[in-house]
């Protein structure tokens, strides 16, 4: 495959990650249940997050991986409690009572998130997306073990999640009973092996299965989700998968390997450039959008109450006008945390640096023989500066934002 070839299946990843938290910030919006059947986001975004930590630890030893990726998760967190913990506790964050009692040793959780960081029961609706960065966390953490396991058994490392959650569905296995480790785990068994299957895409084992061996499996697999969901709905969510683990691991699992079995090129992406940047944007601000996102939903009701914005359409295009103030007053955090030159919208040209008349007078008058360079492997500096500073990000992509 040509880099060129490379590059723009990448950016199919990005297409993907763009619509998946498109759909999120509209499954907050309106909380249609059905959108977690139409488009299992959190299972594609876990996906791609796997894909890219396997690359990565292709390249480079696991430690440096994992000290990568967390350096790149907590900042954006960070300041995101920064200004919501102190709201919060403003407003009046009771000790005792309620469902969501201020204790304040738990506030260790916003710095290392390994068990949810905590809110009040009035920003439940702040804090409630961060199950995502918790479970991110967890991925992140066991990949290196993970990865090991799936280069030897790679189908049963891909059904352990599903047999985890299975017995969790069927009362088999007790998990409420691990206290504040519950969700976690109950979120490894759901979305780890849409993680798994990450490694798959990156190894190029999805690429390599049939087509209609790979509908056929995908589409037993969501049969399977589908009539459990059927079967066991929630009390009181109905029919949607984010409350119902199994069918929810079942039903990403599905898609999740229908969409990477196709990886169509995306030359076209970028000739529209202002579909390109935008794609570009979310994804170098997939952390900031996704943090900031029920916040916005939640600053814009009053608003559009005031305005008189009650269709679908004014109400999702409002809900964009938070989340964007937010890119632009936070998003550059993003930029630090991955080393990168902060910038207020990404994937902009790149500008060259004029040759200042001094150091043209210090450049010599002659070139040298191309058989006097020693050029370095080809892709090696490549590797070198994404392992330093993730894909870069631009208007020809592949771009990680720091979200997976």
């Amino acid at each position: 495959m040509s880099d060129s070839t490379a590059s723009t299946r990448e950016r199919y990843l990005d297409v993907l990650r763009a619509v998946a938290l498109i759909r999120v910030v509209a499954y907050h919006t309106f909380n249609f249940g059905w959108f977690s059947i139409l488009f299992p986001s959190m299972g594609v975004m876990f996906a791609l997050a796997g894909s890219l930590m396997a690359s990565s630890l292709d390249r480079s030893p696991g430690t440096y991986v994992v000290r990568n990726r967390i350096r790149r998760l907590l900042p954006s967190l960070w300041v995101f409690g920064l200004v919501v913990v102190p709201v919060m506790l403003w407003h009046g964050w009771p000790t005792t009572g309620g469902e969501r009692p201020f204790r304040p040793f738990e506030l260790v959780y916003w710095v290392f998130p390994i068990f949810d960081p905590p809110g009040s029961d009035w920003g439940a609706d702040a804090t409630g997306p961060l199950w995502y960065v918790r479970a991110y966390l967890w991925f992140v953490l066991l990949s290196p073990l993970a990865l090991w396991f799936f280069r030897r058994w790679p189908v049963p490392t891909i059904l352990a999640p599903i047999v985890l959650v299975g017995g969790y569905a069927s009362g088999a296995l007790r998990l409420d009973s691990l206290g504040t480790a519950a969700p976690a785990v109950i979120d490894f068994g759901t979305y780890g092996a849409c993680w798994v299957l990450g490694f798959a895409h990156r190894a190029g084992m999805i690429r390599r299965l049939p087509l209609a061996g790979a509908l056929g499996l995908a589409a037993g697999t969501m049969l399977l989700g589908g009539a459990w969901t059927l079967v066991h709905p929630d009390p009181e969510a109905g029919y949607d998968l984010n409350d119902i683990p199994l069918g929810q691991a079942l039903w990403c699992l599905g898609a999740v390997l229908i969409l990477l079995r196709f990886a169509p090129t995306m030359d076209w992406l970028d000739r529209t450039p202002v579909l390109g940047r935008l794609v570009t944007v979310i994804n170098a601000r997939a952390l900031t959008i996704y943090l900031w996102h029920n916040v916005a939903i939640n600053l814009i009701v009053p608003i559009n109450d005031r305005l008189g914005l009650y269709t679908t359409a004014e109400q999702f295009a409002m809900v964009w006008l938070p989340i964007a103030a937010a890119v632009l007053l936070f998003g550059w955090v993003e930029d630090l945390a991955a080393r990168r030159r902060p910038q207020l919208l990404p994937g902009g040209p790149r500008r060259r640096r004029p040759v200042r008349a001094a150091e043209a007078r210090r450049l010599p008058e002659t070139v040298p023989s191309l058989h006097s360079v020693v050029l370095p492997e080809p892709g090696r500096l490549r590797r070198e500066a994404e392992d330093e500073h993730g894909p870069a990000v631009g208007p020809r992509g592949g771009g990680e934002g720091s979200l997976v």
